[in-house]
């Protein structure tokens, strides 16, 4: 089959690889027919998440249809599915907590030595996203064994487009997460830092769970005009002060819920934004988290802080007195996908929520080198590349 391979730090291919097949009793394989590029794809094809080797293939956003089972799968041939990027067992403590990106059992022995001496306990297994994360083949690819399908896949019924659901895989349950951990009173003022598809996603969340005040901060004006028709109020931190703007939008107090949906290659025009580019270069950091220090400084005293973008190892300068004398509570951790499912998917099919205002480009597997090019270097124009493998064949027929 035809997947997208890592290679090294901005070279990502389409190679001929292996096809996937049923390993364990709870597999599935499923034909890939749209999958997408996330941001967190960025980190991997920026170099910096480690355990990556040269062939993986990448992709965690995805969906398609069911071609194989294995005899404990719960999941029918030629059903449509979209399968969450977190890997679940369903029956470990932290599954039975709903914490399914807790999963004790989903990254394989042999792997899970590799983030349990980075975090002090392993991660849980995730599609496409290093070795760290149980090195499974990701979802960039015409085929894609599924482990534990009959935990984590969820069935989409006719009369829904993929561009409706694909982002069930991941960045509309993340956006969801991200808006609940703020545990949103009404009325409240909530700022997103990154109108990429996260803080879209989750500035659409927190006005559906009531906040009275969305407020979205970035520096790419079509990402901004998106958070606006979403129905946020905006700031372009090139053009003013970011935290002296929230204090005046809200009468001095400063937002209720801060969410910063940039993560570890946070940009900025400050010092410190400089500082952590050296750091980073230099290998004395891994994480830029000017947007995280910008959110913690601005969160009213007794405010609570999401964090929904990905941070992968070390940061400098952290204000923690900022977060502990304001009394700050504070949520992150990757989405527990599994539990968000069914009620996203209710409420996408009942029109409360669309996902396809997102996708600035469709193009087939074979671009996908093109794709992450465009959604590194065209951030503006470029909020959301989906991949369709099957274009190519029908190309040629």
């Amino acid at each position: 089959m035809r997947a997208l391979a890592w290679h090294g730090k901005k070279d990502v291919r389409v190679d001929t690889v292996e096809d996937p097949g049923i390993i364990n009793p709870r597999d599935a394989v499923i034909r890939i027919t749209s999958t997408a590029i996330c941001g967190s794809d960025l980190h991997l094809y920026n170099g910096l998440i480690p355990t990556l080797k040269p062939g993986d293939v990448l992709g965690h956003e995805f969906m398609g249809e069911v071609v194989e089972t294995g005899p404990d799968s719960t999941l029918k041939k030629g059903e449509r599915v979209v399968v969450p990027f977190v890997i679940a067992c369903g029956s470990c403590f932290h599954c039975g907590k709903q914490q399914f990106s807790a999963c004790d059992n989903s990254n394989p022995a042999d792997k899970a030595d590799i983030s349990e001496t980075l975090y002090g306990y392993q991660m849980s297994g995730l599609f496409g996203y290093s070795h760290m994360t149980g090195g499974y083949a990701g979802g960039q690819a015409e085929y894609v064994r599924v482990p534990f399908s009959d935990v984590g896949p969820i069935v989409i019924p006719d009369g829904l487009d993929d561009d409706d659901v694909l982002f069930l895989s991941d960045i509309l349950p993340t956006g969801w997460m991200a808006a609940e951990n703020c545990d949103i009173e009404e009325g409240d003022t909530v700022a997103v830092w990154g109108c990429g598809p996260v803080g879209l996603f989750a500035i659409q969340s927190a006005l559906i769970m009531g906040a009275g005040q969305v407020i979205a901060i970035d520096h790419y004006p079509h990402r901004l005009e998106l958070a606006k028709r979403l129905g946020a109020k905006v700031i372009n931190f090139k053009d003013v002060h970011v935290h002296e703007a929230l204090l005046e939008m809200t009468g001095g107090i400063g937002p209720d819920a801060v969410i910063d949906a940039v993560g570890m290659e946070s940009h900025g025009f400050a010092l410190d934004s400089v500082y952590d580019g050296v750091k980073q270069a230099l290998m004395l950091a891994t994480d830029r988290p000017h947007a995280l220090r910008d959110a913690l400084r601005a969160c009213r005293k007794g405010g609570r802080v999401s964090i929904p973008g990905v941070y992968g190892g070390i940061v400098d300068k952290f204000p923690i007195g900022a977060l502990m004398q304001k009394g700050l509570t504070v949520k992150t951790g990757q989405t527990h996908v599994q539990k968000y499912l069914p009620k996203l998917l209710e409420m996408i099919g009942e029109k409360k929520i669309d996902t396809t205002f997102l996708i600035s480009h469709h193009m087939s597997l074979e671009e996908a080198p093109e794709g992450y090019r465009l959604f590194l270097e065209e951030q503006n124009s470029t909020t959301k590349v989906v991949l369709k493998p099957e274009w190519e064949k029908q190309r040629a027929n």
